[in-house]
Formats: C-alpha cells, structure tokens, sequence
C-alpha cells in the first residue's frame, strides 16, 4: 500500500473517530506501519477534525529530529510496532463510556449481543500512578497487548490503544466496545 493511500486512510479514520468522541481536539493518536522500520503518525499539533497531509509524520524506527513534531504517543506507537508483527495500525483513543465504565469496574462483560459477540470480557489495566506514566507507557502497554487474547488495552482513567492489521476492524472494534459500555451504564442506572 502506497504512503499517500495509509495517509488518506488515516485523516479519514481522524474524522470519523472524532466525530464519534473517541478523539477529542488535540487528544489521541492514530499511526501506520509504512515500512519495516518506519511508520506514519499524527504531529503533536493535531486538530483531528481538520487532520491533513501536513499533520502526518512518517518517523524511523532510529529517533531523529523529525521525532520532536510527533504525537506525544510516538514512543508507544514504536514500540507496540517493534514488539507486536500483526501491528499494521495503531490507536489512542478516549471513548468515554469506556472510560467512564472503566473507572468504576476492573472487568468489561458487555451483555450485549455484538459485544459478547466481539469479546466477552475486557480486563481493564490499572496503571496505579500517573506519576512517571509516559516513562513507564511505553514498557507497559506493549506487554499487556501481547499478554491479551484482544488486540486492545483498556487503561483506567487514560484512554484504550488498539492495534489491527486492517484499519476498519479496528475502528469496529472500539464502536463495539463503546457500545457495549453504553449498554452497561444505561442498565446500571436501571437497576439504581
């Protein structure tokens, strides 16, 4: 697949995850592996509404200049992609029923048809201390995917990163999950 396909893929994946709240204006991050030591990311500077061509980055698995304009995340998106071969996508996202349901719950079991469907039980990460977190991030979110039956990590009080080899799957996966924590809030305060 061509650079300027992956990055037309990635301003669209921007837009549609914004529009759904899973990015807000300058939070989250969304990258391409483009070669085998290489991949595209969003700049620090991001408006993921407006995403274009110019707030798109492609960095080298080596750390150069070019690293101080990308996302915050850049450093995760590197290492999920040198420990995990199936990564061909990566994200940061901020669902907020997730991440709502996530504060109060250390398990997601969706009751839902497409979540049970999707997967039956999310164990949700507590990273304990946001002391040091982006220090330990990069470390820690990476061994966690790689410990997992799902291609996601829900962190408590920070957001999900998913990764897939297809672009679509893995932005179904995230409105499935986001769905299904709707559904269990939305039953919760039922029963309250």
């Amino acid at each position: 697949m061509n650079k300027q396909h992956l990055k037309e893929q990635l301003v669209s994946f921007s837009l549609s995850m914004f529009r759904k709240e899973f990015f807000s204006i300058y939070h989250g991050s969304v990258s391409a592996k483009s070669d085998n030591s290489r991949f595209i990311i969003n700049t620090k500077d991001t408006i993921f509404d407006h995403m274009n061509d110019s707030q798109l980055i492609e960095l080298y698995f080596q750390k150069d200049y070019r690293w101080n304009e990308a996302s915050i995340d850049a450093a995760i998106h590197h290492s999920i992609y040198r420990q995990i071969s199936d990564a061909k996508f990566i994200t940061f996202s901020m669902p907020p029923n997730t991440m709502a349901y996530s504060l109060l719950h250390e398990v997601i079991e969706p009751q839902d048809y497409f979540g049970i469907k999707e997967m039956p039980r999310v164990e949700v990460y507590d990273p304990r201390s946001f002391d040091q977190w982006y220090e330990r991030a990069s470390t820690e979110i990476p061994k966690r995917l790689i410990n997992s039956d799902l291609e996601l990590v829900v962190i408590r009080g920070y957001g999900i990163y998913a990764y897939n080899r297809d672009l679509h799957e893995m932005a179904k996966q995230l409105a499935v999950l986001e769905k299904s924590c709707r559904i269990l809030m939305l039953r919760q305060s039922m029963l309250s």
